[in-house]
């Protein structure tokens, strides 16, 4: 769920450059012209907004990140009244934007800049304060880790992160914090590698799927996506495009369910092609659509990716009737003594 959706972040020693994920497909897809608006959900360091600004489009970019402020704020500058920035989370668009979209274009998971920044907490790849909170503010990782239920522990840890051996980290976790909690990624980290220790030959780190289900838990990044995608349906305008790049297995489920389910008319019977319900809100523009091995060879963030795109039809909007069916699980339901979401 590693996503790259900014272009340039800043690190020691200047600006480290970060190529946005599968961003030829992107563009094929979403097929920016002049004089449309195109919204950007996940804005980042603006890899895919400065793509559609370069084709002529106009653009309206979200995210949730205050630090991406500076940024937006460069692109105003070069880009005028042709780019707009709402610091809102991307759950909530067309509450954000008055006028219908031509296209929108969705870059789900954390991004580069988050990943490479050591204080905030997304990776414990360098040290720093266990945080995650892409928005830097409500509870934080740490928050959940010392004060969450064992049960709810291993709930976050095997639905969100799919790890194995969620009931062992959890337990270990409880008895550990009540004599230390945890405020580093480098100490949980590690406590998660003693009980664990890799395997000869095992590539994946043994905290890998744990953290990746502290970062899913504590932005609720799953029923954002829901939301997003259920706000993309009324925002867009007919046969405006909707482009969905994700980085994980839990992430392309729910967008795969929403794209299936808004693309197909309800049938009586399978015996009999009379259909009932409501009509089509999208028509799939294509198979899903993954890196090639070339790029995932020079961008190695885009190995896992996976692009799925819909066009808007002229059907009426609906809302979601059945969250659980298209993939997300109850854990995002759960909440932490002294809630401070």
């Amino acid at each position: 769920m590693m996503a790259g959706h900014g272009d340039v972040s800043s690190s020691v020693g200047g600006p480290a450059r970060h190529i946005p994920v599968l961003l030829d497909r992107v563009l094929e897809k979403l097929a920016p012209q002049p004089g449309e608006t195109i919204l950007d959900g996940t804005f980042g360091a603006g890899g895919y907004s400065r793509a559609i600004l370069n084709r002529g489009a106009d653009l309206i970019a979200m995210d949730r990140d205050p630090a991406v402020a500076a940024t937006a704020a460069d692109f105003a500058g070069e880009y005028g009244a042709r780019f707009r920035f709402a610091p809102s989370n991307f759950s909530v668009l067309d509450k954000v934007v008055t006028e219908p979209l031509d296209g929108i274009v969705l870059d789900i998971g954390v991004s580069s800049m988050q990943l490479d920044q050591a204080e905030r907490g997304f990776s414990f790849k360098q040290d720093g304060p266990l945080d995650m909170r892409m928005a830097q503010s409500g509870f934080s990782a740490a928050d959940v880790v010392n004060e969450a239920d064992i049960k709810e522990l291993t709930r976050i840890f095997g639905l969100l992160g799919e790890e194995k051996q969620a009931s062992r980290i959890a337990r270990m976790i409880g008895q550990r914090r009540m004599e230390q909690p945890f405020t580093r990624t480098g100490d949980l980290a590690k406590a998660i590698a003693d009980l664990m220790p890799r395997r000869a030959g095992e590539r994946i780190h043994p905290a890998t799927r744990a953290f990746q289900g502290l970062r899913i838990f504590v932005n609720d990044e799953l029923g954002e996506l829901v939301s997003a995608l259920e706000a993309a349906e009324r925002a867009l305008k007919p046969r405006g495009r909707l482009v969905v790049v994700t980085f994980h297995s839990l992430e392309d489920r729910i967008v795969k369910r929403f794209m299936q389910s808004r693309s197909e008319a309800k049938a009586v019977s399978r015996h009999m092609p009379v259909t009932d319900g409501p009509s089509p809100t999208f028509e799939r523009m294509g198979a899903a659509v993954s890196a090639s091995d070339d790029e995932a060879a020079t961008n190695p963030r885009a190995r896992s990716a996976r692009l799925r795109a819909a066009r808007r039809t002229y059907a009426p909007a609906r809302p979601i009737e059945n969250r659980k069916a298209l993939g997300l699980p109850d854990v995002h339901a759960l909440r932490i003594a002294g809630d401070r979401r």
